[in-house]
């Protein structure tokens, strides 16, 4: 019996999340919003994705419609006409729009993906909150600032909250949502419920630096970093010895050089701006030599290791 029951109220609770919230608008096409669109398509909300062109939109719905394909593929790899008809489906409920007054108004979730800088999210959700109905919930994917401080411009502080997706959204599993003092127990409910619906495990906390995993993730980094400026240890013995020794997939130094010294760096800068008394946010000297030099990790070809080789 335990486990028809345990069927039964996952089903209710994915319905009464999509009932909800079922029509979703994201603004920001790039890597995390398509990817943001693209778990909420295949899970059954209809998605508007904003941009600021329709170039742009049309390579962002490219790129969800080769996503959906692959999931199809591992999905029903032994009914691969059922695999076409989920990413028809898929694809069937993102619409591409340019315009976010339009995109808004029938919006029971807003989801800003755009770049981290403030005054740029402060003007997009001033103009959003004047756009949507009052029903709107509002949403920031940050990873790094504050999601008070990016909610201030608007009147609707009870209606708003962080949803920290992981990168590649469609692949990793967790969830970020963050809460401010305002955020009503109606809106955080129905940000959980929704999170779970599109099939993510979702944990919770308050509105703290880099929330849990960029909070402790972030300066584990930069003290590695530190023993590597003070000559304690080389970065490959370094990488070597947390991969072996603490059981993680890929050490610090080669974490850093594949997330990119430029975000890293960015978001020290941030926090110790804000935060000038914490050593723990103090940037690295040798990040930011490396950032002035373009070498800016996997992406570049160079970081603290080379990969052009």
């Amino acid at each position: 019996m335990a486990q028809p029951l345990t069927i039964l109220k996952s089903s209710l609770s994915t319905s009464t999340a999509r009932s909800a919230i079922k029509n979703v608008t994201i603004i920001g096409g790039g890597l995390m919003g398509s990817g943001i669109a693209q778990v909420a398509a295949q899970t059954g909300h209809n998605v508007t994705l904003v941009e600021l062109n329709a170039d742009i939109l049309k390579k962002a719905e490219a790129s969800i419609g080769n996503n959906l394909g692959r999931v199809a593929k591992k999905m029903f790899k032994d009914n691969p006409s059922e695999g076409e008809k989920f990413v028809a489906e898929a694809k069937k409920r993102v619409k591409g729009c340019t315009d976010t007054k339009e995109a808004v108004q029938d919006a029971d979730l807003v989801i800003e993906a755009i770049v981290e800088k403030m005054e740029i999210k402060h003007k997009l959700f001033k103009t959003l909150d004047e756009q949507a109905p009052q029903k709107t919930i509002f949403a920031s994917n940050t990873s790094s600032l504050s999601i008070g401080e990016i909610a201030s411009v608007t009147g609707r502080k009870d209606r708003f909250g962080g949803l920290h997706f992981f990168n590649p959204v469609p692949v990793m599993k967790l969830l970020e949502v963050v809460r401010i003092p305002e955020t009503s127990d109606e809106t955080f409910n129905a940000m959980m419920a929704w999170g779970k619906a599109v099939g993510k495990t979702c944990v919770t906390c308050k509105d703290t630096p880099g929330f849990i995993v960029n909070r402790l993730l972030v300066p584990y980094i930069a003290e590695a970093i530190r023993m590597v400026e003070r000559g304690d240890a080389t970065p490959r013995d370094i990488d070597i010895a947390m991969k072996l020794g603490a059981g993680y997939p890929m050490g610090p130094i080669e974490l850093a050089d594949y997330v990119g010294h430029d975000t890293s760096n960015s978001i020290m800068q941030g926090w110790f701006k804000k935060y000038p008394e914490n050593p723990l946010f103090k940037p690295n000297d040798s990040v930011e030599k490396l950032v002035k030099e373009g070498k800016l990790g996997v992406k570049t070809g160079e970081g603290f290791y080379n990969y052009k080789k």
